[in-house]
């Protein structure tokens, strides 16, 4: 069996705020002397994990990721009787199972609010299923018995599992690092084969009850910024990492891989979409198997494209690149599939077919 699996892919957008920085303007980077536009890893692998896409295909299988799990495992207990103290303390000591928790400030120990905010881990902690339900039978189990959590019930909580995301994009605890995962996928930042210039839009409201007699124009006035692009976006995967995560389910890690691909190539961030409406399906996913050390082809774009078929250029140029690193390095993919939708050749079967074979 090939051991990476790389795909690259070229997804055009219309006008759109995908990803925004801290001034809320879309994110970009300078790359080949010229600023580009960029769609963050953590953006793309949010929206692909949250997709119902990827739930469905994933049922049962896909975790949950929170700093608030021993509020929740607090409700609870409380919820089946255990007075307020127990179920603080019993709460707090399975949380801190999965991560540090916060310190409540002594000046502050008597509100409500920062009571919470003891039982919140520091960092987002990445839970799978079979952690989750460990966690609701412990608690079962301490509300009937009426005594607090011991060590061994405690050390039950943390197991092996089958959390696709987290096999997927790993998850990584500082404070407990025996409980890491190493992440199967690796998925750079998406950024626009071309030079982008960022715009932008500025809008009114109408107040619906404004007769204008008084107070004449609009109600609100705003400003957003936007730009438009066609993205490469790279990813590759370790399918032999992501088994292990999988705790050796072979079958598992398949329908991991075709939901990953599958979200991959239809999914869009989430960003701004009520506004823009920027939904789009990858044009040509390019798919290549192997055990040869990956590598991106984004230096096909490193000189920006321009004219009027961005897209029939960048894939001619990912292609070409393509080829001439294969005969300079002589080590290219084991097997390849390529779904160009813009010249209406191959399907995304074929890939995610091409992606999940054995050799």
């Amino acid at each position: 069996m090939s051991r990476f699996v790389q795909l690259h892919l070229l997804t055009s957008y219309p006008p759109a705020n995908l990803n925004r920085d801290d001034l809320g303007r879309p994110k970009t980077a300078m790359m080949g002397g010229v600023n580009r536009l960029r769609v963050s890893s953590q953006s793309l692998k949010r929206a692909w994990r949250t997709s119902e896409t990827f739930k469905q295909a994933l049922a049962d299988h896909v975790g949950v990721r929170t700093k608030e799990m021993g509020v929740r495992v607090y409700h609870a207990l409380l919820d089946k009787g255990v007075t307020e103290n127990q179920a603080m303390d019993w709460a707090k000591a399975i949380a801190d199972v999965f991560g540090d928790l916060k310190t409540v400030p002594k000046s502050r120990k008597d509100e409500e609010v920062d009571k919470m905010v003891g039982l919140h881990i520091k960092q987002l902690a990445h839970f799978s299923p079979e952690e989750q339900q460990a966690i609701d039978a412990l608690v079962d189990q301490l509300a009937v018995g009426g005594e607090g959590p011991e060590k061994d019930q405690l050390d039950l909580l943390r197991r092996e599992h089958t959390a696709a995301d987290v096999a997927l994009f790993g998850r990584m605890l500082a404070s407990h690092p025996a409980f890491n995962t190493e992440a199967a996928a690796q998925v750079a930042h998406a950024i626009s084969v071309h030079k982008v210039t960022v715009e932008d839009d500025f809008f009114t409201a109408v107040d619906d009850l404004n007769d204008g007699e008084e107070d004449v124009g609009a109600g609100h006035m705003g400003e957003t910024e936007f730009a438009a692009g066609l993205f490469y976006l790279y990813l590759c995967i370790d399918r032999e990492q992501l088994t292990k995560n999988l705790s050796g389910d072979e079958q598992l890690a398949d329908r991991t891989l075709d939901a990953l691909i599958r979200t991959a190539a239809t999914v869009a961030p989430t960003g701004k979409q009520n506004s823009f409406a920027s939904r789009a399906r990858a044009s040509y996913i390019l798919c290549e198997c192997g055990d040869a050390q990956p590598r991106s082809l984004s230096v096909a774009f490193l000189k920006p494209v321009a004219g009027q078929d961005m897209l029939t250029s960048a894939v001619e140029s990912l292609e070409r690149t393509r080829e001439k690193m294969d005969a300079a390095f002589g080590d290219g993919a084991v097997r390849e599939a390529i779904m160009n939708a813009h010249w209406g050749s191959g399907n995304l079967q074929d890939v995610i077919a091409c992606a999940v074979a054995k050799d």
